[in-house]
């Protein structure tokens, strides 16, 4: 049995999980309105795998015993005033989310719960990736911001891979 702070901590981190499919799902929605298809794909992507994260820690959840409790997901909805502007804030997002996992973690380690520990450092690799890639959405916007259509091009081949990290 998991203790009970954890067990709300990862919780909570599902509640953050699918919050963060809606932000992206907005995002694409904001591409989407904009004509730009690659980045709207982008994004749409990038809510599918914050729904695959949040399916994960609710199956460890459910696999130590455990009921899940949602809670009402927030409203995205946020106003852009130009391309970049969705590119910062997914960046700042996914910084939050890293925080979120390492609180986890810690407090796991604090109360030597190693199989919570071994669990999250899965979210901690992918955690060091989405902040890398939304670095990279932006280093490359402002690299490529004359040649937009080029780079919507590129990120429109992008394609949902499900988490190689399975739970039964």
């Amino acid at each position: 049995m998991l203790k009970k702070e954890i067990v709300e901590l990862l919780n909570e981190q599902i509640n953050k999980e699918l919050f963060s499919a809606y932000l992206y799902l907005e995002i694409a929605n904001y591409y989407g309105d904009e004509g730009l298809e690659g980045y709207e794909n982008w994004f749409k992507i990038q809510a599918l795998e914050e729904e695959d994260h949040a399916m994960l820690i609710r199956q460890y959840l459910l696999n130590n015993g455990h009921a899940i409790k949602l809670k009402a997901i927030d409203d995205p909805t946020r106003t852009f005033n130009n391309y970049k502007e969705p590119l910062e804030a997914a960046l700042e997002h996914e910084r939050y989310v890293t925080d979120s996992i390492h609180t986890i973690y810690s407090l796991a380690a604090e109360l030597k719960d190693y199989r919570t520990m071994q669990f999250l450092d899965w979210f901690i690799a992918e955690q060091g990736e989405e902040e890398t890639n939304a670095e990279e959405n932006i280093r490359n916007y402002q690299l490529f911001e004359k040649n937009l259509y080029s780079l919507n091009k590129e990120l429109k081949k992008r394609e949902h891979t499900p988490p190689s990290f399975q739970l039964d």
